[in-house]
């Protein structure tokens, strides 16, 4: 274990929760935060975010919120974290257009590929035959909306799809712990810590570790095509999980 230090790169995975989540034993959010040599930053955390994430008012905030769960050194003002969170950031255009403007789109057939109920990095993946869930029909709406108002609070600035920022030290990514235990980048890199408590906390590691492969190896994650709409995000992971 580790404390800050200054002027370093840290790279926090966020497993979420919904935002009533201290009700639910099973399902809270989880942080761990890895610093630029991968240590775990003083120690993983459970509970619910909510409270931390209403104290805020700056991404400053936020982050010496998160860090104040894990260790009692914030981090430095210079800092460069990338934050990667486990939960759809986006919802698809096709459902942005249908709440708002009532417009549709035909036709409509197997749920996998229903424009409403899935973004377009959702659909790519279920192609490549893995199973994510859908904030609008699979009971994670309450999680989603919490991603997104952290963005939307902290970083709102849109630097490519999939990718926001504060405009100063803070990168946000969307990522999906589940089919990285098929990768062996991942595995190899998980390979050097102790089990953790939860397995929320261990879907938070593995989030971390996407955040610095984002940051340091990012030609070894699958990035978004040309095609893929901006406002919808990006689930990305490990290149190795499509082989």
């Amino acid at each position: 274990m580790s404390g800050p230090s200054q002027g370093q790169s840290f790279f926090i995975g966020w497993d979420v929760g919904g935002w009533n989540c201290d009700k639910n034993s099973k399902s809270r959010d989880a942080i761990v935060i890895l610093d630029a040599d991968l240590a775990i930053v003083g120690k993983s955390w459970r509970g619910n975010l909510r409270t931390s994430i209403n104290a805020a008012t700056t991404s400053g905030d936020c982050l010496r919120e998160l860090f104040s769960l894990c260790t009692s050194v914030p981090p430095d003002e210079a800092a460069q974290v990338t934050l990667a969170i486990d939960t759809p950031l986006g919802f698809s255009e096709s459902f942005a257009g249908l709440v708002t403007g009532l417009k549709c789109v035909e036709p409509i057939e197997g749920s996998d590929s229903n424009p409403y109920l899935f973004r377009q990095t959702e659909r790519y993946l279920f192609q490549h035959g893995l199973r994510p869930l859908s904030a609008i029909k699979d009971m994670i709406g309450s999680q989603a909306t919490k991603g997104m108002h952290v963005l939307a609070k902290f970083a709102r600035e849109s630097l490519s799809c999939g990718v926001w920022t504060d405009g100063r030290g803070l990168t946000v990514i969307e990522a999906y712990p589940s089919p990285c235990k098929a990768s062996a980048t991942i595995q190899q890199l998980r390979g050097g810590y102790a089990p953790l408590r939860h397995e929320d906390e261990e879907d938070a590691l593995m989030c971390a570790l996407i955040a610095y492969l984002f940051s340091e190896r990012r030609t070894e994650l699958d990035a978004p095509g040309a095609e893929v709409p901006g406002g919808e995000g990006w689930i990305w992971l490990p290149r190795d999980v499509f082989d």
